[in-house]
């Protein structure tokens, strides 16, 4: 009986967590099939950075590990450049 109610539960979970992984969203790159991020483009680099001109966490922007790090490369790159702000005005 108790390994019944078990697989029930561990079932259940699983059905949870399949939701939760279904209802994510996609990361931005991957789906607009853009293999490289052009930090000489300030405008599309904007919409990653907080109003304190912070980068955005993964939580927030969405991005797979892999364009996390390409664009967090590129924001570095760009107010190297003075393309973008290091500190919001």
């Amino acid at each position: 009986m108790i390994y019944l109610f078990r697989t029930y539960e561990h079932t259940k979970n699983t059905r949870k967590y399949e939701k939760i992984m279904n209802d994510q969203k996609q990361c931005h790159f991957c789906t607009s099939n853009i293999r490289i991020i052009n930090y000489k483009d300030p405008d599309a680099l904007k919409k990653f950075l907080s109003p304190q001109a912070k980068i955005l966490p993964r939580k927030h922007t969405n991005l797979c590990a892999k364009h996390q790090r390409n664009l967090a490369t590129a924001i570095k790159r760009a107010r190297f450049l003075a393309l973008l702000p290091y500190i919001a005005n």
